[in-house]
Formats: C-alpha cells, structure tokens, sequence
C-alpha cells in the first residue's frame, strides 16, 4: 500500500463541501477523502490533489483525512483536520411591491450572525446598493420601473464568515404607459388604443367601460383594437402594463365617445302639397343631424340640422327615398331604415274636351308621373258621369244637353292614392235639337219654318237640302222664312240649335216640295185653220200639263204629260189668252200666263175665176172680215203667179198668164206682222184653174 498523505490545508467555500490540499504520495492512483462529523461520513474518491467532499451539512465541524490507494491497497488515514462548513445561503423570496421597489425576505439561516444583501441593475447600469442586516427582510426603493435587477444575498456567522450567496433576478413593475391616444373607426365601430411603450413592460391589457360593461383587449405591443363597440355611448378607456413582477398602475381614464345611433321613429308627412316634412327622435350623442332625400329619377338633396325634423321641397308623382343620419366628432351615424314616399301623382295636364256629339265629350289629356290609373269626372245637370281608365282618354256619353259641367280629371296611384288637388275645366254641352212644329208656305218661294225653342240662348239655324242645293235662314226665336226656294224642287228641310257650347243634332226632317217651274218657252204653231200646236219646254218638278186658249168666243184645253198639245177648234182671226198649269206628282200646281195668240185671219169663202182673155185671170172672194188684205196664188209648172188688191176689194186681175198649163189657185188673207207680211194662204181651200 502506498504511503499515508499529509493534508496541507482544507477549507470549506461552499456549505455543502470542504476541499482538501495534499501532497502527492509516490505510487498512489487515487485517494480517498473522508469527511466525519458527529453522526455521519462521507467519503470520496479523487485523483489528485485538491479534492473536495460534497454532500456535506452547512454550518457543521468536520474531521478531515486522506488516504492513498494503489493496486496493493489503501494507506491508513492521514492526521486529520477539523474544518467546519460554512453558512448555507439565505433563500430569497423577492418581489415588486411597485415600479420603483422591490422587497426581498428570507428565512433564518443556521448560525448565521447577519446578512448582507446587494441590488444591481443587471445590465450594469447605475450603481450598487448593498444593505447588511440581521432581519430577514429588506426593502429597497428608488428603483428604475420596469428594470431588471440581479439581487446576491448571503449570510455571516459570528467570526463574520461569510456563507453561500444566493443570487436572483427580479424586474420591478412597469410604470404605468403615457401619452394614451384612442382613434375611433366609426365605419367598423371599432377603437385603436396606442400608447408609447413602457420600459420592461411585456404585456398591456386595456380596459374600455361603459357603465357595468367592460371590454379588455390584451397585447405585447404598443397599440390594441378594440371591436364591437356601440354606438351612442361613452367609453372611458384605460391602459395597464404588465410583466412578471406584476401590472402598473391603470392610466388616467382617456373619454371615448362613439358615434351616434342612426335615429328612429322617422315619419314623413306631406303637410301640404309639395312640402314633405321629416321627423325623427333624438339620439344620444347626436350633435346634428343630415336628412338625405333622394328621388326616383336621381336627383338627391340633404338637409343639415341640428333640430329633429327637416322641410324639404317635393314634386308631384316622385318617389323618394330617405335615410336619416346623427353626427358627432367621432363620425356619423350607422345607416338606419331607408323610407321611401310616394306623392301623391300629378295633376293631368294638357286637358282638352271635345264633343264627339251633344251629349258625348272625348277628354283628353297629356300622361302623368306617378299615375295608374285615371278618373274623368263630369258634375252637372241631375248627377255625376264617371270614367275610368288607364288610358290618357276618356269618352263621357249620356251627358245632358244645354248643360253646364265641371270635368275634373284625377291621377291615382297605388302607393298614395287619388290627387285631390286637380283644378276642374268648365264645359257646356250643346244645346237640345229643336223640334219643327210647323211649315207653311207664305208666297210661290217663300217658306216659313216653326219650331218649339228649347234653349236658352242659341241660335237656331233652319236648312232646306235638295238638289238644287242649300238654303239657309236664322233665329234667335222660334220660326224664320226660307226665301227664294227655287220652283219644282224636293227639299229636306231640319234645323239645329247653336250656342257658344256647340251645335246640337239636326232636328227630324220635314219633306218640302216647291210647285214645279213654269216652263220657260211655249211655242204655238197653227196646223189647220182651226187646229194649233203648242209646245214648251221641261218645266222642272212638272208631271202633267194643263194648256188652255181662251177667248170671248171659246175655250180650248189639253191635259197632257208631253211637252206639246194640238188645240181643235180654234176660231179663226181671234185673239186668244195663253195659260199653262204645270202639275207635280204630288199635285202642286204652278199657274203660268204667257203672251196672247191670235189664229190666223179666216179665209175668204165664194171664190170664183173668171177668163179676161187668153192669158188673163180675175179671181173673185166674198171677204170674211173688210179690214183684211188678201192675195191671190196662181201656182203652176210653168210659173207661179199673183195678186193683190187694194183694201177692201174682194177681186184682183192675174194677166200673162202661160197656157196650156194646170194651175192651183188660192186665195188667203194677209196680215202685218211688223215689216212682215204673213200669208195663210195654206190654211184656205185651193182651185184648179186649166
């Protein structure tokens, strides 16, 4: 075994360990180290010098030896050394009590005369403080908030050896953040808190209340939203930092104040055509108010108020939609109900009456906004005619004649119903159709028409319509005469009503026939001494005829439906009066007196011839009448021949006469006719003369 070491010094550092210090045996591979107090051992193996022995008590004497160990064995003990271990370190219970402190406290320590405590900032700035004490507490103050500070703490017994240290690290509490700022977004209802950051500071939590409500958001960082807030209150917004050693103290309360609730209960009213007022209940927080009125063909107007209702201007057939909105400084208000309104439809314009007939009037007029559906009224005489329609027309019949009404026409529509506003238009109707009572015939053109007058003021216009055309006559009362109706014609005579309404239907019509035309030449021509045709022209509306020559000797007559007659009987050399009665089909008779006629002179009776020689002639008559010329004809292939006497002879002499011949001879008066001398020689009896 190898030899017994010596010990050159043993001490104790630590509380649970003693080191040992010898020299170097020859030969030896390990040692072992024992350390006996009065109850227990504890032994160690180590290789060379110095060795400690751990696992020791604190505070506690200890009998120390060495032994050398070889392959051959252990050596005896070494003479031992007593050495006592020191203090064990006070076990540090550390915290912030605020910002700028910290309190550290421990339990007592086994023979320990006093402790000494120090505190530095562990990233080596600012100086150390150090605190001896035989407490087991301590306070130290005007510390940096939000700092960390290493704090080392041991104890000492009564020779003043010092124990163990006990080292911590504890952060005071952060001071509280300054410089609060709150942005509110009024469009997501939401709030942005920022601070500036507090030294040491890990964590912020803030506190947003409103009376029993609180909303909290936590961060790391140095700014936090804030969601979901509501409208129309008042927040009062704190921030609290925080890190491991605890919370600062809250912030001065920052006042929030959110946008306004959109406002309720709003009513519209249309207090008067063309005013729509608007009303609403007032809000919380509502500073003022904007009332945005937009209409249907996108025109928008706004009213800025700081009262609760707005007058705004309106048109007649619009829509309008409405929205109400609060504002404070923190923005407007969420969006509310949106209203829409309805005024009431225009009023049809362009309102035109016409009459289709007396009693019927076609109402027109120009389409309205905002009308559905039309209503034509017509208020006169014993009632109300009604039409209704979609249509911009309507056709009033039945109407009263010679009646005032006022024509109203109304637009509807489904949202707001009936435009009560609509100014009537006056219009008359035309007057009633006369009724023809009377026509009587006052001279051979003259006509005169009676009616029963049934109007007030009108004038009654009579016409009678035929093919020869129109003859009118007028008046204000109750007959006026037709003049200058042309003869032999049919009319269809009516008559109407006229006021400044219109004209009334043609009364009935009266059928009138004027008696038939005289015809306008008649031609006699004598046939025989005591035959005479007669000859006319159309007398227009005539059917038959009726001619008579008349004279103090006689009367000849021809009824007839030609145009001509043959007379018999005519008296020869006497003057006649000339009539003609036209006759219509109905019997009207036209009496027409032409220029007298006389018959040819009579022819002389008794003629005898009497030879004066070879080639003479005397030609003898008895005259019928002495104021009467008369010749002789002498008419034959080889000449014709004649004579005349003086007046009053009854003979004349024919000389030169050719013989050998036949000759006809006739005697036959002569009258004047103005330069002409007219010879009846073929009306009188002819003689041959060999």
């Amino acid at each position: 075994a190898p030899d017994i070491p010596v010990i050159d010094q043993a001490y104790s550092k630590l509380s649970n360990s003693i080191t040992v210090e010898w020299g170097a045996v020859p030969g030896a591979t390990n040692y072992m180290l024992t350390a006996q107090d009065e109850d227990s051992f504890v032994e160690t193996i180590v290789k060379s010098s110095p060795g400690t022995v751990t696992g020791l008590k604190p505070a506690t004497l200890y009998r120390i030896t060495v032994r050398s160990i070889n392959s051959g064995g252990k050596s005896q003990p070494s003479p031992f050394r007593k050495v006592k271990t020191v203090l064990a370190a006070p076990i540090l219970s550390v915290r912030s009590l605020s910002c700028d402190s910290i309190a550290v406290s421990w339990k007592a320590v086994h023979m320990a005369a006093g402790f000494s405590v120090s505190l530095m900032r562990s990233d080596g700035l600012g100086r150390m403080l150090k605190q001896n004490t035989t407490n087991t507490s301590l306070i130290f103050t005007n510390l940096d908030p939000g700092a960390l500070y290493t704090i080392k703490a041991y104890a000492w017994n009564a020779n003043g050896m010092p124990g163990d240290d006990f080292t911590y690290n504890q952060r005071t509490s952060p001071n509280a953040p300054v410089d609060v700022k709150v942005a509110f977004d009024s469009g997501a209802q939401r709030a942005v808190v920022s601070w500036m950051p507090a030294e040491g500071a890990l964590a912020y939590s803030v506190t947003v209340s409103s009376g029993l409500l609180q909303l909290r958001c936590n961060t790391s960082s140095a700014s936090c939203m804030v969601p979901s807030l509501q409208c129309g209150s008042e927040y009062y917004v704190s921030v609290t930092a925080y890190n491991d050693a605890g919370s600062s103290e809250p912030t001065d309360a920052v006042s929030l104040k959110t946008i306004p609730c959109a406002p309720v209960n709003i009513s519209i009213e249309e207090d008067e055509p063309g005013h729509l007022l608007v009303s609403w209940s007032s809000v919380s927080l509502g500073h003022y108010y904007v009332v945005f009125v937009k209409s249907d063909d996108g025109l928008e107007v706004h009213c800025n108020t700081s009262y609760t209702h707005c007058h705004f201007q309106s048109d007649c057939g619009f829509t309008y939609f409405i929205s109400v909105f609060a504002y404070n400084k923190a923005g407007q208000s969420p969006l509310g109900d949106v209203f829409n309104y309805t005024t009431a439809p225009c009023c049809p314009s362009d309102f035109r009456a016409v009459f289709v007939s007396s009693d019927t009037v076609r109402v027109t007029w120009a389409p309205v906004r905002g009308a559905d559906l039309y209503e034509t009224r017509a208020a006169g005489g014993s009632g109300l005619v009604l039409c209704r329609d979609t249509a911009t027309a309507c056709t009033l019949s039945a109407l009263q004649c010679s009646t005032p009404y006022n024509i109203t026409v109304y637009s509807f529509s489904e949202a707001r119903g009936s435009n009560t506003s609509c100014a009537p238009q006056y219009v008359a109707t035309a007057p009633w159709s006369p009724e023809i009572k009377n026509i009587s015939k006052e001279g051979l053109s003259v006509i005169s028409v009676q009616w029963q007058p049934n109007n007030e003021e009108a004038t009654y216009v009579v016409t009678a319509r035929g093919e020869a055309g129109l003859w009118h006559c007028t008046s204000t009362r109750n007959s006026c005469t037709l003049m200058d109706l042309p003869c032999g014609s049919a009319f269809s005579v009516s008559a109407i009503a006229r006021s400044p309404a219109g004209q009334s239907f043609p009364s009935y019509s009266i059928p009138l026939e004027t008696a038939p035309c005289c015809p306008n030449d008649l031609i006699l021509t004598q046939v025989t001494q005591s035959v005479t045709n007669i000859s006319w022209s159309v007398g227009r509306g005539a059917q038959t005829y009726v001619t008579t020559l008349e004279s103090a000797k006689g009367q000849a007559k021809c009824h007839t439906l030609q145009t001509y007659c043959l007379l018999g009987c005519i008296t020869c050399g006497t003057n006649y009066t000339v009539s003609l009665r036209a006759i219509s089909e109905t019997g009207l008779t036209s009496s027409c007196t032409y220029q007298g006629y006389s018959s040819s002179a009579c022819c002389p009776s008794g003629v005898k011839l009497y030879r004066l020689s070879n080639n003479g002639i005397r030609v003898f008559w008895r005259a019928s009448d002495d104021t009467i010329n008369y010749k002789a004809d002498l008419h034959g292939s080889k000449g014709n021949f004649s004579c005349t006497p003086s007046l009053g002879l009854s003979h004349c002499d024919i000389t030169k006469i050719p013989c050998g011949d036949v000759y006809t001879v006739v005697v036959a008066p002569v009258t004047d006719k103005g330069p002409k001398l007219t010879l009846f020689s073929s009306f009188c009896p002819k003689k041959i003369y060999s």
